[in-house]
């Protein structure tokens, strides 16, 4: 996307980005306010829910329903449903909190400095980078919701263009597939696929040995045909996946130019350290189960995450 990166007078989005948002998600900048308001209102008028009313909040997930109002309500109030049921994976995202602290220095999971040709940001992770001894699984999937929800307030361009995923599996063993509690697993993979307006393009995976493979072929019979064309498997060819994710744009330890692992993770943890009283002030925001009932209940939001995987319905 040539000239993706480069700001249109006055600041702001590029006129590409701004023409992919017209012609990929229907955004009409005569109507969005209004398409805007109607949301605000209908969240308002919610008394199950306790929810964020901003325009940044509200665009974010119109853009990622394609300005479908009524999806948009839908995800909304799955994910603050979710956001209520599930304190493992929304309560005490303090960056200072040193369980925290100490995954997020780690660079198990950033966004890359950047975009690609197609003006996609791109999430690189080391999901095999982890101790499962030392630390829980509930922090790790804490700590990957702060880093999107930064990413979404610092960065509008992916809320429109999208994200691409670049994971490397060195040092993933069949223990850390182990310490994974299999319920919390289906239900946080329940709440991004279904509560937050994600735009995934395409998914690419290297340095993938037995566990990986063991995990991947559990999960991919419940993907939808188009996820699965998204997916791309480069083994340990890295050269390959320089096709996809431009070269440069990796840290030095993958042949790029962009700093090193530790340099892109310290960036990112100031930045979540700028979002401290965002995040503290964030756990306000839920569905309240005393209130009002509402048409998503926790039920159906997370029915068949404690059987077998082909009870979930996965988007």
């Amino acid at each position: 996307m040539p000239g993706a990166e480069e700001e249109s007078e006055g600041g702001g989005l590029s006129e590409e980005v701004l023409r992919v948002a017209r012609e990929e998600l229907g955004e009409n900048p005569a109507t969005r306010e209004q398409e805007v308001e109607a949301v605000r209102a209908w969240l308002v008028r919610q008394p199950h829910l306790n929810a964020r009313t901003d325009r940044t909040t509200i665009l974010r997930y119109l853009r990622g329903c394609k300005f479908s109002q009524e999806k948009a309500k839908a995800k909304l109030e799955v994910y603050y449903t979710c956001k209520g049921a599930m304190p493992d994976m929304f309560h005490r995202r303090d960056p200072l909190d040193p369980s925290l602290r100490t995954i997020l220095k780690m660079g198990l999971m950033f966004p890359l400095p950047g975009y690609d040709p197609q003006g996609r940001k791109v999430i690189f992770g080391r999901l095999g980078g982890w101790n499962p001894s030392q630390v829980k699984a509930e922090d790790l999937f804490r700590a990957a919701s702060m880093l999107f929800d930064v990413l979404f307030l610092e960065d509008e361009q992916t809320t429109i263009t999208g994200i691409v995923q670049a994971n490397d599996m060195t040092g993933l063993t069949l223990q850390h597939v182990s310490a994974l509690p299999l319920p919390l697993v289906r239900k946080v993979l329940k709440t991004w696929q279904e509560g937050y307006p994600l735009r995934p393009k395409s998914v690419h995976y290297i340095n993938t040995h037995s566990a990986f493979d063991t995990l991947y072929n559990l999960f991919r019979p419940f993907m939808k045909e188009k996820m699965k064309k998204r997916i791309h498997i480069h083994g340990s060819n890295l050269t390959k996946m320089y096709k996809h994710v431009p070269r440069e744009m990796l840290p030095r330890e993958y042949g790029g130019t962009s700093g090193t692992i530790q340099d892109i993770a310290d960036y990112w943890v100031a930045k979540m350290d700028d979002h401290r009283d965002w995040f503290l002030e964030d756990e306000n925001y839920a569905a309240d189960s005393k209130r009002k009932k509402s048409k998503t209940t926790l039920t159906r939001v997370f029915s068949g995450t404690e059987g077998s995987f082909k009870k979930l319905d996965f988007d």
